[in-house]
């Protein structure tokens, strides 16, 4: 039987058709830590990738780590533009077009793992997310990093140890705690860290524990002082998704994401505290000296916050005082 011209083109059409959603859309993610070294924050990404592969939706993610499709710093404004779809990112570097972020990293809020997960379900966090979707992304999985503090010429435990020494902070609320104790800063990535100390910019650092290790930085430094029972440095980096892409998805790949995000979330939580054993595993192989702060530092240094970053966020940033207070809230 012979076809007639009209036929055939449907027949073409549909097969192009059919071939055409059988070919996945690739997402793109970005972050700025280390691939294939055993990052944890990289190890989640990949498995997001890997589980939303599996979920056969129609969606492959291709992840870029180590910096190499945006810059730390660049990722939130190619997200929330939907320029780049996916990222690990520390929430605080948005801080600078969003301030209420700073309440992610702020000196003494969070102190050890087993609260850091009680805040995820809190009016805190609520907030929180209902500020990240308002600017342009979604949370798909939440993820919070102890963190350290580490100099190439003392100890830091209490505030005067840390006095005249140029140091780096993450963020606002820890360098206006620092600059109150009497340091200097210089502000950059965790990315940047290594080459600031080598180079002799950076006298001290603190960051999170994963990026301490996976920037070797025990190279640069004589002593760390580790989170420990008494932890001022809590950092969250959640794994985002641009709003403009999750918005154009099915509601079946958005079911997708979410679980993929589940996943990842379920495995970097098991991680995460681990993280800081891993440092001073490495730190103590690498002939660093690893000091822990007593009640009275951690109680001297939050005495200093108080006075510097809770009383700027509190007066500065619209709704400052009311997200210190929903966070503190939390037992």
């Amino acid at each position: 039987m012979k076809l007639g011209l009209s036929a055939l083109a449907g027949m073409l059409a549909a097969s192009i058709a059919l071939t055409a959603s059988a070919q996945a859309e690739t997402l793109k993610a970005s972050h700025q830590f280390p691939g294939g070294k055993g990052d944890a924050r990289d190890e989640m990404v990949q498995l997001f990738a890997k589980e939303l592969a599996a979920a056969d939706v129609g969606l492959d993610v291709q992840v870029y780590p180590g910096q190499s499709l945006y810059k730390a710093k660049e990722q939130w404004g190619a997200l929330t533009k939907g320029q780049l779809d996916i990222t690990s990112f520390p929430l605080d570097y948005a801080s600078g077009r969003v301030p209420q972020f700073s309440a992610t990293l702020m000196p003494g809020l969070v102190r050890n793992h087993d609260r850091a997960k009680r805040l995820n379900a809190s009016p805190f966090m609520t907030d929180i997310k209902k500020l990240i979707e308002d600017n342009g992304a979604i949370v798909i999985a939440d993820a919070w990093l102890g963190g350290a503090f580490a100099s190439k010429k003392n100890c830091i435990t209490s505030p005067d140890t840390i006095k005249g020494q140029v140091t780096r902070a993450a963020g606002p609320a820890f360098e206006q705690m620092l600059v109150g104790a009497g340091a200097s800063i210089s502000s950059m990535a965790s990315s940047e860290i290594y080459t600031g100390m080598q180079t002799g910019v950076l006298d001290a650092t603190n960051t999170s524990s994963g990026s301490f290790v996976s920037y070797r930085l025990y190279e640069q430094v004589t002593c760390l002082t580790e989170p420990g029972e008494n932890s001022l440095w809590f950092m969250y980096e959640p794994m985002l998704i641009s709003k403009e892409t999750y918005d154009r998805l099915t509601p079946e790949q958005q079911a997708a994401v979410m679980a993929a995000g589940k996943k990842a979330e379920e495995y970097f939580d098991k991680e995460a505290a681990g993280l800081d054993d891993k440092m001073v595993e490495a730190f103590k192989g690498a002939g660093v000296e690893v000091v822990s702060m007593s009640k009275e530092d951690y109680d001297a240094w939050l005495a200093i916050a108080k006075e510097t970053a809770y009383k700027e966020f509190a007066e500065k940033v619209d709704g400052g005082q009311d997200l210190i207070d929903k966070a503190l809230a939390v037992e």
